[in-house]
């Protein structure tokens, strides 16, 4: 037997690990990181010896307290992330540390999903999928989880491991566990020789359903194999570990309609749902009065909403889909007929434009994030879900309206599946002053169950609804999930105070203290959707736990527990600071728009010391002189065997800290780049179309051996293609003192940056003509960096175009370019950049146009070279490549590229691959 995984009381990994998304918070006295099933076993079997509870743990977004513990956490984030895709897309295997969004990309090929589709499918991990049965906006009772699964293998507490992928599964639990197998077979036979259990049964689970068990498994299964591993999905980490699932997919129709009707109120919304359900629709989402006034204020919002003066109105957010044109027409044809007869308050038209379906889409996603990230000063943002039958969902709703007035909640919102009667309320808490939570709670259940509906439709039981199972199911199907726990967990190790509780007031225990600590993550609720697209997230911290930690320093400072408040101040500087790449993907995926990187610069600045201020400061006013050091400094390194700067860089790290001297690493280029100098570049004839500032990054760190046709660059890549479309291009005089000033911001070094961007100003305010022709970078990252710096130019009144070169190429110059010879095939490295600009469309047009096929990994995501970031700490780009650089070691293709050359040298680093510019490659197939 494989030995159990160490135990980490470290106080850094409980306190990084003890938040989740819900409002709950207890501190684990311990975490263990399994790695594969075997150690899962060892695990279980000394919780079991030592009685100890295990709660597993993987995405942590989850809503209602069930991924918390104050004993053994198991954190299977890092491991379990298998994805294997079956009879072309028709079934998928996948381990529980997957996200959806990873399982998704790698079906999406096949035109295929899976059924199960929440809104947190950036971050949630098909082990929080199965064990909440997760369904979702479309999913309904037909897509979730437990419909849609075919198989599951997973670890029970005793050790034993049921796999109902095998024919023999029923008779190997009935040989393993013979108590177990004969104990769900008499319940299953006690409950279905109940009328009246049979029919609270079919009614509770006719709706979403997440409260307690899925005990309708007892009816829709006759073997207890499949009862059990059909129990275990929901059952939140209570019964078993689930270790690997195979799914039968749904496929993804080829076009989609979108369409807000607005309604009059919210009795003629909810009045309109049987024509609406009749009709087919795949969504049909319910937007109240209130939630309709926040959405007019969110950025890009639709016409439909801005335009309305909302009194009392209610919309409906509908889409259609379907695999043939013709048939989306007419099923839209139809709509827009229903709604025409309906007295709709606004115009009402659907539409397959992507831009107006995403502003439709605004209106609805952005609800969490508007109200959330309003929330006053001290509060938190609660985020709860009911369902009840649809002809009830009015009087449901209009009873939520009238708790949120005797409860004194002016700023709730209703929203959700109205399709489905599954409805969303967010509301603001103050959680120190817990009266009136218990007290609005005790008249929801209430309300709820006397509409016939069920306490909790997609998020689970957790801890919020727990001492509330058996209101719901009434006392004998209580007892039925009672024994359903003892006979799968008899020592009560896994999870519990998890969907069964013997305390009435479980809910309003271990609530989670606000701690306000940075104006830059005050509003951070601590979801963890930042945390997949955190590149150190498997080396060291994500977003959400440098933001926690800094919460639990605060706390533990005013505590007065000085050992917790040390551990993390000494842990903080590599773990909080320098592994972060400070590449702002996480404001890419966060709900309230928080960059953590904003705060690790601030804290970056704070650290450093006067003297390095000035030296940066300096540099800052001399980096012509700068980037032709280390552009000269490069050439020579490159002369010599590659050992002698690596061992020179060596010791000076180990001298003055490996934060402040980078070291020399394989990839770096033999030589580097040519000074960037004023002047025409392109057509001479031609008018001068645009400003061209060349990144000194190039400067710095020459093309590689791959450096096609022009030899120098993206720069001289731009050049030749400009030349070759007729265009004409200018590069500002004194270009080579020039920078984005990231290399100064991204160390904290605010007055450097601040200086250079003062004159990169100045300096292209001249040479765009106040903002007459537009400004073309040629490293997405220096792009992002120029936007940012020009807007003390709006400010003045100045608005300067700045575009990447990639976008600039694929609008003006790709139309006017003949390709003659496409390579075979390339493999595109999008970058976080590219991401943030909107760019990455962009890459992948020019990649298309250079070679017959194009492979973007699936696991591509921030490399973490930043700069020289990666130079500093190589552990961090190999941390984060390393998904990504298997899949390239995979699939071998003619060429790489990416769209900024420190990204190419990451990539580089990570693959042995020589990465280039993808306009070095455009440069190559046209000449």
């Amino acid at each position: 037997m494989s030995p159990a995984p160490s135990l980490d009381t470290s106080p850094v990994t409980r306190h990084a690990l003890s938040h989740d998304a819900s409002h709950y918070l207890l501190l684990p006295a311990a975490v263990a990181v399994p790695r594969d099933e075997a150690e899962v076993a060892a695990l279980l079997a000394r919780m079991v010896q030592e009685r100890r509870p295990v709660t597993f743990r993987s995405g942590g977004t989850s809503l209602s307290g069930q991924a918390q513990t104050s004993s053994v956490l198991a954190d299977v984030r890092r491991g379990f992330r298998s994805v294997e895709v079956l009879e072309g897309g028709a079934r998928v295997r996948v381990g529980p540390g997957a996200t959806l969004r990873e399982v998704n990309a790698r079906l999406a090929p096949h035109g295929r999903r899976l059924g199960p589709d929440p809104a947190s499918e950036t971050a949630c991990t098909i082990g929080g999928i199965i064990a909440n049965n997760s369904s979702g906006m479309a999913a309904g009772i037909t897509e979730n989880t437990y419909r849609t699964l075919e198989s599951l293998r997973c670890v029970l507490p005793s050790g034993t491991v049921l796999d109902t992928a095998d024919p023999r599964a029923d008779a190997l639990l009935r040989e393993a566990e013979p108590a177990l197998h004969a104990g769900l077979d008499a319940l299953a036979a006690r409950v279905r020789a109940d009328p009246e259990a049979v029919r609270v049964i079919r009614e509770r689970f006719a709706l979403k359903n997440t409260m307690g068990y899925g005990i309708n498994a007892l009816l829709d299964f006759d073997e207890p194999a499949q009862m059990l591993a059909h129990l275990v999905i929901g059952s939140e980490g209570t019964l078993a570990f689930v270790s690997s699932a195979v799914f039968r997919t749904v496929a993804v129709p080829a076009h989609t309609a979108t369409g807000l009707l607005v309604l009059p109120d919210l009795r003629r919304a909810t009045a309109a749902l049987p024509a609406l359900t009749e009709q087919g629709f795949a969504t049909v989402e319910l937007l109240d009065a209130r939630s309709l006034e926040v959405a007019r204020a969110l950025a890009g919002a639709p016409q439909e909403i801005t335009a309305l003066d909302v009194r009392g109105h209610a919309a409906l957010l509908l889409e259609q889909r379907a695999d043939d044109p013709a048939e989306l027409t007419e099923r839209v044809e139809r709509a827009e007929q229903l709604a025409r007869g309906l007295d709709p308050a606004a115009g009402f038209a659907m539409t397959t434009d992507p831009h107006r379906r995403s502003a439709l889409w605004t209106a609805r996603k952005g609800l969490y994030a508007a109200v959330a990230g309003a929330r006053p000063a001290g509060s938190t943002a609660l985020l709860e879900d009911v369902a009840v039958p649809v002809p009830a969902l009015e009087a449901t709703c209009a009873g939520l309206q009238d708790l949120f007035t005797r409860h004194g909640y002016d700023g709730a919102v209703i929203f959700g599946h109205a399709k489905d009667g599954n409805i969303h309320f967010l509301l603001d808490e103050h959680l120190d002053r817990g009266d009136r939570l218990e007290a609005f709670t005790e008249d929801m259940v209430e309300l709820v169950l006397d509409h016939g509906g069920n306490l909790k439709a997609e998020h689970g039981t957790g801890r919020v609804m727990a001492p509330f199972v058996e209101r719901q199911y009434g006392p004998a199907l209580h007892a039925v999930m009672r024994e359903i726990k003892a006979l799968v967990d008899p020592e009560g190790i896994l999870n519990p105070g998890v969907v069964l509780t013997e305390d009435p007031r479980a809910h309003m225990r271990d609530l989670k203290p606000v701690v306000e600590v940075e104006e830059e993550v005050d509003r951070c609720v601590e979801c963890g959707y930042c945390e997949p697209v955190c590149p150190s997230r498997d080396l060291t911290l994500t977003p959400r736990q440098r933001i926690v930690l800094r919460r639990d320093l605060r706390a533990a400072e005013r505590s007065g527990d000085e050992g917790t408040a040390r551990a993390i101040r000494e842990a903080y500087p590599y773990e909080g600071l320098a592994t972060c790449a400070a590449d702002g993907m996480c404001q890419s995926a966060c709900p309230v728009g928080i960059n953590t990187g904003d705060l690790v610069r601030r804290l970056r600045a704070e650290e450093a010391g006067p003297l390095e201020g000035a030296a940066w400061a300096a540099a800052a006013g001399s980096w012509d002189t700068v980037t032709r050091g280390a552009s000269l400094a490069m050439g020579a390194a490159g002369a010599l065997p590659r050992a002698l700067p690596a061992a020179a860089t060596g010791a000076a790290r180990a001298l003055l800290g490996a934060d402040r001297v980078p070291a020399y690493t394989p990839e770096l280029p033999r030589r580097g780049g040519a000074v960037r100098r004023g002047g025409g570049r392109g057509r001479a004839s031609a008018v001068t179309a645009a400003v061209h500032l060349p990144a000194c990054v190039h400067t710095m760190f020459g093309s590689g051996s791959t450096g096609g046709t022009t030899g120098a660059g993206a720069p001289g890549a731009l050049a030749v293609l400009a030349e070759r479309a007729g265009v004409r291009l200018a590069v500002p005089n004194g270009a080579a003192s020039l920078c984005c000033g990231t290399p100064f911001s991204s160390k904290g070094m605010t007055t450097a940056k601040e200086r250079m961007h003062k004159h990169l100003r100045r300096s292209l305010r001249a040479a765009t003509q106040d903002g007459a022709l537009p400004v073309v970078v040629d490293a997405a990252s220096c792009t992002e960096g120029v936007l940012g710096a020009l807007e003390g130019l709006h400010r003045e009144g100045v608005d300067v175009e700045v575009i990447d070169a990639v976008t600039f190429t694929r609008r003006h110059l790709l139309p006017r370019l003949e390709i003659r010879r496409r390579v075979p095939s390339v493999t595109v490295h999008p970058t976080c950049s590219t991401t943030a600009l909107g760019a990455t469309e962009d890459l992948l047009a020019l990649a298309e146009a250079a070679a017959e096929e194009v492979v973007v990994p699936v696991a591509w995501g921030c490399c973490a070279y930043a700069g020289d970031r990666g130079m500093l700490h190589p552990e961090l780009t190999a941390s984060a490549t390393a998904a990504e650089a298997a899949e390239v070691a995979a699939r071998p293709t003619a060429a790489y590229v990416s769209a900024n050359r420190t990204c190419e040298l990451g990539m580089h680093a990570a693959t042995g691959q020589e990465y280039r510019h993808v306009l070095e490659l455009l440069a190559e197939v046209t000449a």
